[in-house]
């Protein structure tokens, strides 16, 4: 029996893209016994998963939990992060490993000289060359997220107002750059004629009541009232979802929603845009072309470094609510 280990320590979206290398290495590696490291703050997204037989934890110092990985006797290691902490495991343990390219050269080249030498590869296509040596293929069946029983929701747990259909909207974020700015929410919110359910953390509670008050009673703000999985069974129940890039959007395509990805600083260009085989129809990108500026970074900013942040501002929410509207 193999016991194969995956690596993959952040972040809930970069988890949730995870999910078709782990289903593919349970359906072709039958009998394989497989283990899932991740930091112990994103267990909760990946724990109700299946196709996993035991999660180990990254609470505090690598070093104990090297220790504990030593004690396993893996067969191979998955590495779906490839980073310094990464290669310090693969390291200790001594046990065949494959990773992924990362792409930063290419990344860099175009952040930093607009010189665009990426593949057009989706991270999760990039994902399974970690598994060529095992001879595990992509089974092209998209992404995958289990929510736990005791999270899931049912329409009874909606607004009366919102249990006959809704749209989805996320507002939050890591990086301010690629979150939609109040003023646009508000925008959009007016023009649509379905009921809104907002989603973010906690906080994003303040800019959810901003959004509620200039946006419409048809509006219900639900930032920080429910934890990362009932967050998901939220997007489950959506008629559709309009979206930043961000974990939720991920969650989102895993369960083949209808979805309108918003990109800010970032560009779909570097392989993280919602990924569905065979539902290109419910995949809508909405983004500015040809900004001289962007993208300004692969991940994202506390703000516009050129102050005007016309990525997100010049977004046309008009034409994205008629697009919505005329879909219900």
């Amino acid at each position: 029996m193999q016991k194969i280990l995956i690596i993959r320590f952040s972040s809930i979206g970069d988890i949730v893209l995870t999910t078709p290398v782990i289903r593919c290495l349970r359906e072709q590696l039958p009998g394989a016994e497989i283990h899932f490291l991740t930091k112990e703050k994103f267990y909760p997204v990946i724990r109700a998963n299946p196709h996993i037989d035991r999660f180990h934890l990254l609470k505090g110092s690598l070093t104990n939990i090297i220790r504990d990985l030593k004690k396993e006797h893996f067969d191979f290691i998955v590495d779906l992060h490839r980073n310094l902490r990464t290669s310090r495991v693969k390291m200790a343990l001594r046990r065949p490993s494959a990773t992924f390219d990362k792409l930063n050269i290419e990344k860099w080249l175009l952040v930093n000289l607009k010189v665009d030498r990426l593949p057009g590869v989706h991270i999760v296509d990039r994902y399974f060359r970690a598994v060529t040596p095992l001879g595990v293929v992509n089974d092209n069946q998209g992404l995958e997220y289990f929510i736990p029983d005791e999270d899931l929701l049912t329409s009874d747990d909606l607004p009366a107002s919102h249990r006959e259909g809704f749209v989805a909207l996320v507002i939050g974020g890591k990086h301010r750059t690629k979150m939609l700015p109040a003023d646009q929410a508000i925008r959009l919110c007016r023009a649509l004629q379905s009921p809104v359910i907002l989603l973010g953390g906690e906080e994003d509670r303040q800019r959810g009541d901003l959004i509620r008050e200039g946006g419409g009673d048809h509006i219900f703000n639900a930032c920080g009232f429910y934890n990362i999985n009932q967050s998901a069974s939220v997007i489950a129940m959506a008629s559709r979802v309009v979206t930043n890039d961000t974990g939720l959007m991920h969650i989102a395509a895993a369960f083949s929603k209808e979805i309108h990805s918003l990109w800010g600083n970032t560009i779909p260009g570097f392989g993280m845009y919602p990924y569905m085989p065979g539902h290109d129809a419910s995949n809508h990108i909405w983004e500015v072309r040809d900004l001289p500026c962007r993208p300004c970074s692969k991940i994202g900013f506390g703000e516009c470094p050129k102050k005007h942040f016309r990525c997100m501002t010049d977004l046309d929410m008009e034409e994205l609510a008629k697009r919505i509207n005329a879909g219900s």
